[in-house]
């Protein structure tokens, strides 16, 4: 990527980016989503299937199954950034109107400031671990405050200099973090054990949850780019070849096989040495896995934890202050990365060490994106039935504080794809099944196995293009060559009307 220098602050936040200034290419896509997902906190989700019970092999076929259908579903959010110069969240107004698009704008937020927490304290918990056993660093609440606060600060000051910068940490990122992967294989391969059987067996009445619920964890990873995967591809010019910026998004995903084969492996390697354990009060996968390293893979899972914790954090943080000044465009998109960024830096230090909120917020992770799934469906069939086609200056009617235009709907609403998303993502929430933390109404209707996912998204399809059939949205929003799947209706469109001074 060429032009400004990535010491220069970005200042661009959710308006359109100039065509200019978008020279990103395909490849920078995959180096920034790649980097935020090839890290230590993907590791830990690759180590559920072991936790869940399942063997090395089902284990594995769980995550490959989980990592391509999400994947598959998170691609096609790639292609509204080049089309429309700004990050997803403005682009839902065309579906859910310009008023409506702060779902996506919030849903964003959250799972950002979630997963933001979830890197912070895992790298940071590794990084003491590992210094801990490497040269006796203290491993009270001090260590962990600090790793903690050099983390944070360290994301802070990379977002705040903006994409160029977020692009340069994470080229470099892919490629130490890959490195430090790869040496886990000689660091554990006289441990491991391909045929490790685990504890839940095919034909027993626990195999099948099991199995669904560490696939749908998996998929929860690539989901959780969703809502703001245009943040990063906006900077992708137009012209670019949607098969190109699809594959760019795709294999950035399919890639991650690498941390969560790493994950899955050493669990494995846990679990069959649970009763060797140097430590046997190692809580967590952060613990277990220190205890089975060889000890000159100390330095490797240190630099892991801080690399995998600079990249998630990034691509996190940069997305959560990028949406707040979208919803609130006083601010620019520093001021609101510094504002974000400085609560979350709170929230982290209070819900680790006052609240004890670590596994809260995994979970409330894991509702958020139950959430973003349906809003992602509805985005996606939008695109299908628009043709792809967007007129981007209709889509910054609410950033200018003006009324009217394509996507004003009934007042600034579209209640169709309101509607859907509302319902959908209700009822998925309904269907949630995670023993031990947050179970529905439903949670128990399919005999114990986690359906929210499949549920919301069948349900967020096919509601909406209902709702679109049986009440047609104006001609005018779909361009010149028409609606796909669906007819429209000859209402008229309001004009935009500028701000009242």
């Amino acid at each position: 990527m060429s032009g400004t220098s990535i010491t220069e602050i970005e200042t661009y936040g959710v308006e359109r980016i100039p065509d200019a200034d978008r020279t990103a290419r395909p490849v920078d896509l995959f180096r920034v989503a790649f980097g935020g997902a090839n890290t230590f906190a993907t590791c830990v989700l690759g180590a559920f299937p072991i936790l869940f019970g399942l063997s090395f092999w089902h284990g594995l076929a769980a995550t490959v199954l989980g990592l391509v259908a999400g994947a598959l579903i998170l691609a096609p959010l790639s292609l509204f950034g080049p089309l429309n110069g700004t990050n997803n969240a403005v682009s839902s107004s065309a579906h859910l109107g310009v008023h409506g698009r702060i779902v996506g704008s919030f849903l964003s937020l959250l799972t950002a400031i979630a997963f933001f927490s979830i890197s912070v304290w895992s790298s940071g918990d590794a990084l003491v671990g590992g210094a801990h056993r490497l040269v006796g660093l203290p491993d009270g609440d001090l260590s962990y405050g600090i790793a903690y606060g050099i983390f944070a600060v360290l994301v802070l000051v990379v977002c705040v200099y903006g994409f160029r910068f977020m692009l340069f940490v994470n080229k470099i990122a892919v490629a130490a973090a890959s490195l430090l992967f790869v040496l886990g294989v000689f660091a554990f391969a006289g441990d491991f054990d391909p045929s490790y059987t685990g504890t839940v067996k095919p034909g027993e009445a626990l195999f099948w949850p099991s199995f669904i619920g560490a696939a749908l964890i998996v998929l929860s990873n690539p989901v959780s780019f969703g809502a703001f995967l245009g943040d990063w591809s906006r900077y992708i010019p137009a012209s670019t070849p949607r098969r190109r910026v699809m594959a760019a998004a795709f294999l950035s995903q399919a890639a991650t096989i690498l941390p969560f084969f790493f994950g899955l492996s050493t669990a494995s390697i846990i679990a069959a040495k649970a009763a060797e354990y140097v430590d046997p009060a190692a809580p967590n996968y952060v613990g277990g896995l220190l205890a089975v390293s060889p000890g000159w893979y100390f330095v490797p899972v240190c630099l892991i934890a801080l690399i995998g914790g600079m990249s998630t954090g990034t691509t996190s943080l940069y997305g959560t202050g990028l949406d707040f000044s979208s919803v609130f465009p006083r601010f620019s998109r520093v001021q609101a990365t510094v504002f974000i960024g400085t609560l979350s830096i709170v929230f982290i230090f209070i819900g680790r060490f006052a609240a004890n909120l670590t596994q809260s917020i995994s979970t409330f992770a894991t509702l958020i994106i139950t959430c973003t799934a349906p809003w992602m469906v509805i985005m996606m069939l939008g695109y299908v039935t628009r043709r792809g086609w967007y007129d981007p200056e209709a889509l910054q009617v609410f950033n200018r504080r003006q009324r009217g235009g394509r996507y004003w709907f009934t007042h600034g609403w579209n209640w169709r794809g309101l509607s859907a998303w509302l319902v959908s993502a209700g009822l998925a929430l309904m269907f949630v099944n995670l023993p031990g933390q947050f179970v529905g109404p439903l949670g128990d209707l399919a005999g114990g196995v986690d359906i929210s996912l499949p549920v919301g998204l069948a349900v967020a399809g096919l509601l909406y293009l209902v709702l679109l059939g049986l009440f047609p949205e104006p001609r005018e929003v779909y361009g010149p060559d028409g609606p796909r799947l669906v007819r429209a209706a000859d209402t008229p469109v309001l004009p935009i009307v500028e701000p009242v001074a």
